[in-house]
């Protein structure tokens, strides 16, 4: 047993003397690379800026409509016939209040015409052509291998709806009203 205990302790303190020797961590070499992290930039100075111009008046009510005669005719014998012409042609004021409509996302609801689909693009572009000289607002979309021909977008419906009866007869194309989407 004596032998037993003589052994053990003389293997403790080999193991003591000889165990710091072998962990003196000079076998570990950790790696250290360069960082490539630009350095951050000097935080810039707050500057107040006042504003230069006077507020907007608020524009969330529409103003009363003014209703404008149809026709002034001012007689002067010297006048050229230009300006006797440019004096009958005054603009027409709609005194009926057609305000635009929201939806539930507060955006306003407009509408369009879909006139026609066509497969092959050409007879897409000569419509819309025939349309623009017409002085219609005329766009065409591809969807899927269709191209479809537009008029609009108006925020009338009603507007459309006289529109699509003028276009039937003067074009014989008979159109779908939709809701106007950006996509």
């Amino acid at each position: 047993m004596k032998r037993r205990l003589l052994g053990l302790s003389v293997l403790a303190i080999a193991a003591a003397l000889l165990f710091p020797l072998f962990l003196t961590g000079e076998g570990y070499r950790e790696r250290h690379l360069e960082s490539r992290i630009p350095v951050a930039p000097a935080m810039p100075d707050i500057v107040e800026i006042q504003p230069e111009s006077a507020l907007l008046p608020d524009t969330s009510e529409y103003p009363e409509a003014v209703a404008l005669p149809e026709k002034v005719i001012v007689l002067v014998e010297n006048q050229p016939d230009e300006q006797k012409v440019a004096q009958e042609k005054r603009p027409v004021v709609s005194t009926d209040n057609d305000r635009p409509q929201l939806d539930e996302q507060n955006v306003p609801v407009a509408w369009t015409l879909q006139l026609a689909s066509f497969k092959d693009e050409s007879n897409a572009r000569a419509l819309r052509n025939k349309l623009v000289e017409a002085g219609h607002k005329v766009y065409t979309r591809k969807n899927a291998d269709l191209f479809k021909v537009y008029v609009g977008p108006d925020m009338s419906r009603d507007r459309l709806d006289q529109l699509k009866e003028s276009l039937k007869r003067d074009y014989g194309v008979d159109g779908i009203i939709f809701r106007f989407t950006t996509q």
